[in-house]
């Protein structure tokens, strides 16, 4: 990928994540997450690592936002749209991402391998989903399983917390 196609998918990226954090709209937060998670993907994709990308899209783009759409929907967005912005944490949010900003920067300053470019990855001979597949499903086959069955619970006691009661 040419650098001028990387920096437009990093900054698309950044800029979506950030209007996730400060959009106050939460479905329209949440279709920056989708666009964010796009941009991504197009990084992995950048990186030869195509699987990772396209589960990037699936899963995350995919069926985890849908999820987050049906929660957002559950919930009353009104009374977060007229809650009013906390500037004392919004102040302090932004001095640590500063400060962060400035160490991460400090760091790679006194890092010299951060300074050098690095040799293109060797072409492996064999594919990233059988390599993938393998792990999933002799190494982590109990902690996916259990993934799974977390997510389903969290989604079934959204749905009960949600439900209104009748009057």
């Amino acid at each position: 990928m040419s650098p001028f196609l990387f920096w437009i998918f990093a900054v698309l990226t950044v800029i979506f994540a950030a209007a996730v954090v400060l959009n106050r709209n939460p479905v329209a937060s949440a279709l920056c997450l989708v666009v964010s998670f796009l941009g991504l993907s197009a990084l992995f994709m950048s990186l030869d690592a195509f699987f990772i990308g396209i589960i990037q899209v699936l899963v995350y783009a995919g069926a985890v936002m849908v999820l987050f759409l049906f929660i957002i929907m559950l919930l009353n967005i009104r009374a977060e749209e007229r809650r009013g912005i906390n500037w004392i944490a919004a102040a302090g949010g932004i001095g640590v991402a500063v400060i962060l900003f400035v160490q991460i920067w400090v760091v790679i300053g006194h890092f010299q391998p951060a300074q050098r470019i690095f040799p293109p990855l060797a072409r492996s001979t064999t594919d990233d989903v059988w390599n993938i597949g393998w792990l999933l499903f002799n190494n982590y086959n109990l902690p996916f399983q259990v993934i799974g069955v977390l997510v389903l619970v969290a989604t079934i006691g959204v749905v009960l917390l949600s439900r209104r009661e009748p009057r």
